[in-house]
């Protein structure tokens, strides 16, 4: 998939050559029961990625299927209803529910939309069910957002995506706004919900520790392209891109002595912009092993033992 916006060049005029590569493609699959962690810095394309899988955002190119059905040529009204089986849980907690209507009212409306559980009492009821599903009190369904903390208002978006019975869920660091001592009941709310309910997650954030509690296999995003995916186990103990690892040296360790010890990886400069990428591998300008191949050829995910994929030119043990 890939999802490209145009530059504009002063005013409302745009350069028709000119584009920001925001997602460059990117290839992944997700199986049923999976949580797939998507990670990397701040505007390396994640939450687009997410946006365009669910085609809140149009991709520019490439296809989004989900068990056969191509999504990406969906008509509107065919696609409304595939979005009752893909649906997203949204960063902000603050900005994502709307201050105006009750809690109440914003789980329910994903059913009113849908045609689901008709009747107002069968709503309240289904309305219910959701919010003692991730913590809620029921009784409070009258109350509005400002009510909340910060992290029962992420709740009561994931009520809202549960609303439908999906079997995707995109979550798009649903974590990130919200306090440390929130962040790990969230994500094991998240983790009790998977299990019970046999929900799929693209699990989407910038802290490797997070979606490594999480996740089944981690994809590595770089500038708009995913540069590693492996197993959580695999890319933790052998990582074999030079960002991944730079991104694992900052993930704390919890033994003190081990945690001094360790060599620290920073990145020299700073990320490219997705309007002009460096030519070769998009990570050369950054990475401390680049050597001249680097700025020639675009490396690929290649296959690097049992479903470990990199895009690199260097072999394993060089990567660092």
């Amino acid at each position: 998939m890939r999802v490209h916006f145009p530059v504009a060049a002063g005013g409302v005029r745009r350069r028709p050559d000119a584009v920001v590569r925001a997602v460059d493609g990117v290839s992944f699959t997700v199986a049923a029961g999976e949580t797939l962690g998507l990670v990397g810095e701040s505007g390396c394309g994640k939450s687009t990625t997410g946006l365009g899988l669910l085609r809140l955002v149009e991709p520019t190119g490439g296809r989004v299927s989900v068990r056969g059905t191509e999504v990406t040529a969906l008509r509107r009204r065919e696609l409304r209803a595939m979005r009752r089986q893909l649906t997203m849980i949204f960063q902000d907690p603050y900005a994502s529910l709307d201050p105006r209507m009750t809690i109440g009212s914003v789980v329910a409306e994903p059913l009113a939309v849908h045609g689901l559980h008709r009747g107002s009492r069968a709503r309240r009821h289904r309305v219910g069910e959701l919010l003692e599903l991730v913590g809620l009190d029921p009784d409070h369904a009258h109350r509005h957002p400002h009510e909340f903390s910060g992290g029962q208002r992420q709740r009561v978006g994931i009520a809202r995506a549960l609303a439908c019975e999906p079997e995707l869920i995109v979550a798009d660091e649903p974590i990130a706004a919200l306090d440390v001592s929130i962040q790990a009941q969230i994500i094991n709310l998240l983790e009790d919900l998977r299990d019970e309910l046999g929900l799929s997650y693209l699990f989407i954030a910038h802290d490797l520790a997070a979606v490594g509690h999480l996740s089944d296999r981690i994809a590595v995003m770089y500038l708009g392209r995913i540069v590693e995916v492996a197993d959580r186990a695999t890319l933790f103990a052998r990582p074999a891109h030079p960002y991944t690892r730079a991104l694992l040296s900052a993930v704390p360790l919890p033994d003190p002595v081990a945690e001094r010890a360790r060599e620290r990886i920073i990145l020299r400069g700073s990320v490219p912009s997705p309007a002009d990428p460096p030519s070769g591998c998009n990570f050369r300008t950054r990475c401390p092993a680049a050597f001249d191949r680097c700025a020639v050829d675009d490396p690929v995910l290649t296959l690097r033992g049992d479903g470990h994929l990199a895009a690199c030119h260097l072999p394993d043990d060089a990567a660092g």
